[in-house]
């Protein structure tokens, strides 16, 4: 979903990753260089492609029925795409379960990394020390948000985001605290939203606005998601 996102915000976006050698890979593949996004770096495999089930509740909100990370589970990048990826102008890191070994390693060579550590429940996975941002949801509760963002700063992150649901985000680099709130929209579906917040604001945050307009561009971008099905325009599959 970010990939996508930053391409259709006009970026050159290349996606890092693993599919099966299945049709939910190919249309994965497909689907992203479909969208604009630079697709020679995926690597398909042998096995069944990653895939989350996901029941939409009339309110549009998600419930995670079931997950299975498939041929993602172990990941690496092969030594000519880590050399890719270490001469890029910044990465964005999802769901990956190396220990925080890729993250260490590209912060090492001096690249501008994100990652979501919201979408990795393994303690293991979770360090932040040497990203560009850190970005994590902390719900409605202020106590929480106000701990997350502390936490990701003192934790090594430069600058930390953090989404707060009905009450919308807030961003903080140690210098400088900013709160930006929602705007009403009509939902159809939640689905992409966090991610499409994240690349909203990488797309601000890369091109140097400052942070309250990163927030409200993070913002514009999951509300336009929320108001389709699925985390990018698509058409349904069977």
């Amino acid at each position: 979903n970010v990939a996508v996102q930053l391409a259709l915000l006009g970026h050159e976006s290349h996606y890092f990753g693993a599919v099966g050698k299945d049709a939910n890979g190919q249309r994965t593949i497909d689907g992203l260089a479909a969208n604009g996004v630079r697709i020679e770096n995926v690597q398909q495999k042998p096995g069944h492609t990653a895939f989350t089930d996901i029941d939409i509740l009339p309110s549009g909100e998600r419930v995670f029925a079931f997950e299975d990370f498939g041929v993602c589970a172990g990941y690496w990048p092969t030594p000519e795409e880590l050399a890719v990826l270490k001469g890029m102008d910044h990465v964005h890191l999802g769901w990956i379960d190396d220990g925080g070994a890729l993250r260490k390693e590209l912060a090492a060579a001096g690249v501008s990394v994100s990652q979501d550590v919201t979408v990795n429940t393994d303690p293991a996975n979770l360090g932040v020390a040497g990203l560009a941002v850190a970005f994590g949801s902390a719900g409605e509760d202020d106590a929480r948000a106000e701990t997350m963002l502390a936490r990701l700063i003192a934790e090594g992150a430069r600058l930390g985001v953090v989404t707060r649901g009905a009450k919308g985000a807030s961003a903080m680099n140690g210098n400088s605290r900013v709160t930006v709130g929602i705007e009403p929209i009509e939902i159809v579906d939640t689905t992409g939203a966090g991610d499409s917040f994240i690349a909203g604001f990488l797309s601000a945050y890369l091109t140097g606005l400052d942070l309250s307009t990163c927030l409200e561009e993070g913002r514009k971008i999951a509300a336009r998601t929320c108001g389709h099905l699925g985390g990018f325009p698509q058409g349904l599959q069977a």
